[in-house]
């Protein structure tokens, strides 16, 4: 293992057991990752749900897609839904559209437009590429919003 790498895990892991939160996510993206460490998803998702519980939206981020993609803890969409919430209030913007999607398709939550469009629009008012792309689409489709081709376009063009 690469000192550098050696270094941040000894600190990281150190900092962890100790409880502050931004070494507990940094930690579990090391064994997300495999980077410096042996590539374990289960203790990947460990270091996230302590990160998570104490509020930090990244770790809730990163635990939520665990959930989407079942590494680590079986899949669940309702636990992506859960932990995207707590991430996107918290003003994650990978969270809020992703969160939007899942309301889009109706995945660990009844398909709703209005939510979709509520999350969508807050990522793409960040400037998120995709989040105004599938805005646009929105308007164009009238899907939880008024059909509105000048909307639509507007956030095309962004």
């Amino acid at each position: 293992m690469p000192l550098r790498i050696l270094l941040h895990w000894d600190w990281y892991s150190k900092a962890a057991e100790k409880g502050i939160a931004e070494a507990q996510h940094n930690l579990g993206v090391m064994y997300d990752k495999g980077r410096g460490v042996p590539q374990d998803f289960a203790i990947a998702v460990n270091w996230y749900q302590k990160a998570a519980e104490k509020g930090y939206a990244r770790a809730q981020f990163n635990l939520g897609e665990a959930y989407f993609r079942g590494q680590g803890v079986k899949r669940n969409f309702a636990e992506t839904v859960k932990w995207h919430t707590k991430a996107a209030e918290l003003g994650n913007v990978r969270a809020q559209f992703n969160l939007g999607l899942m309301y889009y398709k109706g995945l660990g939550v009844p398909r709703d437009y209005k939510e979709a469009v509520n999350w969508i629009r807050k990522a793409a008012e960040q400037g998120t590429a995709l989040a105004q792309y599938n805005l646009g689409v929105m308007y164009a489709q009238g899907q939880g919003v008024s059909q509105d081709y000048r909307k639509a376009v507007n956030w095309f063009r962004k």
